[in-house]
C-alpha cells in the first residue's frame, strides 16, 4: 500500500486545500499520472501518484484543508498487478503522411492550395 501525501510545496507553507480530484476510489492509475489538484497560500500544483495501482481510498474530500506530509489517498500496487496492470495507450499527437495530391510536382505549393491536417478532437490526458 503506497500513500499519496500532502506534498511540501515551500519552505512556509504547511498545508494545502484540495482543489479537485481527478480520479476516483477504484481507478487504476500510473506512476506519475496527475490524480488530484492542490491550493496553498502560494501556490497551485498537480499532485501525481507516487506509484501504479488502483486508487483504494481517498482521505480528503474537495475544498477539505490538509497538512503537509498527510495522507491525501492510499494506492494500493498489487490491485493493478492482479488485473495485468493494463494502460491506456495514449493516441498519436500527429498524422504523419505526404499529400494526397496526383501532381507529382516537387516545387513548394502555397499556403492557399495545401491540405489541411486533419483536425485531433482527442483531449489531452490529464
Amino acid at each position: 500500500m503506497t500513500q499519496v501525501l500532502m506534498p511540501e510545496m515551500g519552505e512556509s507553507v504547511t498545508e494545502g486545500t484540495v482543489l479537485e480530484w481527478l480520479v476516483s476510489e477504484g481507478d487504476s492509475v500510473e506512476e506519475g499520472q496527475t490524480i488530484v489538484e492542490v491550493s496553498t497560500d502560494k501556490v497551485d500544483a498537480e499532485v501525481p501518484a507516487p506509484s501504479a495501482g488502483t486508487i483504494t481510498k481517498i482521505h480528503v474530500g474537495p475544498d477539505e484543508t490538509i497538512e503537509v506530509g498527510k495522507p491525501l489517498a492510499d494506492i494500493d500496487a498489487n490491485a493493478a498487478e492482479a488485473s495485468g496492470g493494463a494502460s491506456a495507450s495514449p493516441a498519436p499527437a500527429s498524422q504523419a503522411g505526404g499529400s494526397a495530391g496526383a501532381s507529382g510536382a516537387t516545387a513548394p505549393r502555397s499556403p492557399d492550395s495545401e491540405e489541411q491536417p486533419p483536425e485531433i478532437m482527442a483531449k489531452p490526458s490529464t
